[in-house]
C-alpha cells in the first residue's frame, strides 16, 4: 500500500493487544496498542487512526466509551468490538451504537485481517465518493462560476435568491456565456441539491429523438423502440432539468412541455396514461424569445410559463476585468488535463492581450484558447510569440498596457489612455468605470476636461 493505514489496538490485558498487533503488521499496517479505555481515547484524541479495535469490557473505561468518544471525533472511523461469548448481546448493542462489526472471542487471527480489510476498504469508498460528490457540486455550485465583477455578483445574488424557488427560470445569454453554469448553480444551491441534475441540448437531436429523450417511450412505441425508456423528465424526478437552446424546440414539442409544466404529468410515446414527476425546469436560449413569439415560432403561453424568473450570463466582453482570473482558472484545468506539458503561466502582457479580446465565443472561446496553449505550449511561461498566431484577427482592442510592454511612456499618458480605455469598455458608462477603477467619477470628468475631451 502506498499509504500504510493506521489501526489502534485496544485491550486492557496487553497481552491481547500485542498477539493483535503482529499479524496486523504482517498485513501492510502500522498497529498502534492501547492498554485500557482511558489510554484510547486519550490516543484518538492525539492522533488519526483508520480503524479501531477495542474489547468491549475493560475497567473504569469500557468499550462503549471508546466507541462513542471515536464515533464523536469520525463518525466514519470504522470500530470492531472484541467481546467473549456471553456478550454478544452487549456487542449487538454496541452494533446498534455504530460499531462496525464484532468478534466472538476465542477469533481467528484470519478472521481479523479480513474484516479489518473490509471496513478499511469501506472507508475508502466513502471518502472517494464524498470527494467525488463535492467536486461535482463545486463545478454546479457557485464556485463554478468565475468572476468578481459587479455584473457577475449581481449573478450571483440572483441565483441564490431564486435557487430556494421552484419556479421555471429562463437563462438569456449568447452562446459560450456559461448559461448551463448559471442552470448548475440554481440546482446545487436550492432544496433540490440532493436530487439529479439533467441537461439535454435541443438542437443536438430531431425532434422525434428528442420527444422520446424528453417524455421516454413505452417498448414498440415506433419502428426501432426495442425496449422501453423512462425519459429525461422521470429520470430528472425530484430534482432539475435543464433544456438548453430551448427557442430551437420543434412547435409540436412545446405544446407538450407546456402540459408537463402547467399540470407536473409526463406521459411517455405510446403510452395508455401519465405519470406524476416533480422538476424545477430551467430552459435558457441565446434566442429573441419575443421576436420568435411575434413571428409564431414558439408559443406565447411557453414563453409565458418559462419566463417566471429570467437570469442573464453577461458576455465576457462585458466584464473584462474577469478575464486574468478566468485565464488563471482554465489554466489549471488545462494542466490537470495535460500533466505533460510545460506550461506553467502567462506573461503579463499576454494577459493584457486577452483582456483587450473582444471574444464573441465569449467564455468558452478563451477556455478553448487557454486549453490550445497549454497543449502546443513548450515553454513553462506563454508569451506573445505564443499568444499572437491564436488571437482572432479584427477582435482585438488596443490596449494601453500592450503599448507600455513594447516602449517607456510618461505615465499621465498611460493613465489617461487607460481611463479612456476603461470607459469604453464599460460602454461610455463613466459611473461604471470609476467603480472598476475604484476612482471617483469626477476624477474622470476632470481629466477629460483637462484634455479638452
Amino acid at each position: 500500500m502506498s499509504v500504510r493505514a493506521r489501526v489502534l489496538v485496544v485491550d486492557d490485558h496487553v497481552e491481547m493487544g500485542q498477539m493483535l498487533r503482529e499479524p496486523l503488521a504482517d498485513a501492510g499496517y502500522t498497529v498502534d496498542v492501547a492498554s485500557g479505555g482511558a489510554d484510547a481515547i486519550a490516543q484518538l484524541r492525539s492522533a488519526v487512526f483508520d480503524a479501531v479495535i477495542c474489547d468491549l469490557r475493560m475497567q473504569d473505561v469500557d468499550g462503549f466509551d471508546v466507541l462513542d468518544a471515536a464515533r464523536k471525533l469520525d463518525p466514519d472511523l470504522p470500530v470492531l468490538m472484541m467481546t467473549a461469548f456471553g456478550g454478544v448481546e452487549n456487542a449487538v448493542e454496541a452494533m446498534k451504537r455504530g460499531a462496525w462489526h464484532y468478534f466472538a472471542k476465542p477469533f481467528r487471527l484470519d478472521e481479523v485481517r479480513l474484516y479489518v480489510g473490509r471496513a478499511l476498504e469501506e472507508r475508502r469508498v466513502r471518502a472517494e465518493h464524498r470527494t467525488l460528490k463535492q467536486q461535482a457540486e463545486d463545478r454546479g455550485r457557485l464556485g463554478a462560476m468565475v468572476g468578481r465583477s459587479a455584473a457577475m455578483r449581481a449573478l450571483y445574488s440572483l441565483v441564490e435568491r431564486v435557487a430556494w424557488s421552484s419556479a421555471p427560470v429562463l437563462v438569456r445569454g449568447e452562446s459560450g456565456s456559461g448559461k448551463e453554469l448559471v442552470a448548475r448553480a440554481l440546482h446545487f444551491e436550492g432544496t433540490r441539491r440532493a436530487g439529479p441534475f439533467v441537461a439535454v441540448n435541443c438542437t443536438a437531436l430531431p425532434h422525434t429523438l428528442l420527444e422520446s429523450e424528453l417524455f421516454g417511450h413505452v417498448k414498440g412505441a415506433f419502428s426501432g423502440a426495442t425496449s422501453a425508456r423512462r425519459g429525461l423528465f422521470v429520470e430528472a424526478d425530484g430534482g432539475t432539468l435543464f433544456l438548453d437552446e430551448i427557442g430551437d424546440m420543434a412547435p409540436e414539442l412545446q405544446a407538450r412541455l407546456l402540459r408537463v409544466l402547467a399540470e407536473g404529468e409526463v406521459r411517455a410515446v405510446g403510452a395508455d396514461g401519465s405519470r406524476t414527476v416533480d422538476v424545477r425546469v430551467v430552459a435558457a436560449t441565446h434566442q429573441d424569445l419575443e421576436a420568435r413569439v411575434k413571428e409564431g415560432r414558439f408559443r406565447a403561453d411557453l414563453f409565458y410559463r418559462l419566463n417566471v424568473v429570467t437570469l442573464r450570463a453577461p458576455p465576457l466582453r462585458e466584464r473584462p476585468e474577469d478575464i486574468p482570473a478566468l485565464a488563471e482558472h482554465f489554466l489549471e484545468q488545462a494542466r490537470d488535463r495535460n500533466p505533460r506539458s510545460p506550461v506553467q503561466r502567462f506573461e503579463q502582457a499576454c494577459v493584457a492581450a486577452l483582456c483587450a479580446q473582444r471574444w464573441p465565443g465569449n467564455v468558452r472561446e478563451l477556455e478553448n484558447l487557454v486549453e490550445r496553449l497549454v497543449v502546443l505550449g513548450t515553454r513553462e511561461t506563454v508569451d506573445m510569440e505564443q499568444l499572437h498566431p491564436h488571437l482572432s484577427e479584427g477582435t482585438s482592442e488596443q490596449h494601453p498596457l500592450m503599448e507600455a510592454q513594447r516602449e517607456v511612456i510618461p505615465l499621465r499618458r498611460l493613465e489617461s489612455e487607460y481611463i479612456a480605455w476603461a470607459v469604453s469598455r464599460c460602454g461610455g458608462n463613466k459611473t461604471r468605470a470609476a467603480e472598476l477603477l475604484g476612482i471617483d467619477v469626477s476624477t474622470i470628468h476632470r481629466r477629460e476636461r483637462s484634455e479638452g475631451k
